[in-house]
């Protein structure tokens, strides 16, 4: 006959501390693309998703986030490379706090998934390559993908310092931090 265990026993109930953050538990909502952000502004009724399943101590991880606009690829899903796009996420992080969660950003740039119809200008998307996808990779449709334009070193700096900014407004977009 097997013991029962009691919630302290069981180790994804159980407390870690991870950073400055003490979390009551180690389940972690992982990042889902929703894509129920219009413009690439996360949008109000997203809210109740995040809140519904935020609990106390529990960490958040958001739906992955473009960091500007050449990191796009994909209908839908959410920025943080503008002023509007920070202050729609501000919402989404009082929420969760609200109930004692944890909520961390996760940004993104897609690099050759995407096509030129999310990029500025129609232009290709860049990427590490300018090799395209091909039905040997892990996506479905890549027709739907534009051959990438591969990413000129000079250019490298610009993509890291996007990074930057969107860690930057992620934070920001936290009106609490510290």
């Amino acid at each position: 006959m097997a013991s029962a265990q009691s919630p302290t026993n069981i180790p994804l109930l159980t407390p870690y501390r991870m950073g400055k953050f003490d979390l009551s538990h180690r389940v972690v909502l992982a990042p889902l693309t929703r894509q129920r952000s219009y413009h690439y502004v996360p949008q109000p009724h997203s809210i109740l998703y995040y809140s519904q399943r935020t609990t106390k101590g529990g960490l958040l991880i958001s739906e992955a986030t473009a960091v500007s606009e050449t990191g796009r690829g994909y209908s839908d899903t959410p920025g943080i490379w503008t002023k509007e796009q920070v202050e729609a996420w501000r919402p989404f992080v009082d929420a969760v706090h609200a109930k004692g969660g944890v909520f961390f950003c996760q940004i993104w740039h897609v690099g050759r998934v995407s096509n030129s119809g999310y990029q500025p200008n129609g232009e290709a998307p860049i990427s590490s390559t300018d090799k395209p996808l091909t039905s040997q990779d892990d996506y479905i449709d890549v027709v739907q993908f534009t051959p990438p334009r591969r990413l000129r070193t000079d250019e490298i700096p610009q993509i890291v310092n996007e990074f930057r900014l969107a860690a930057r407004n992620a934070i920001e977009a936290d009106r609490f931090s510290s």
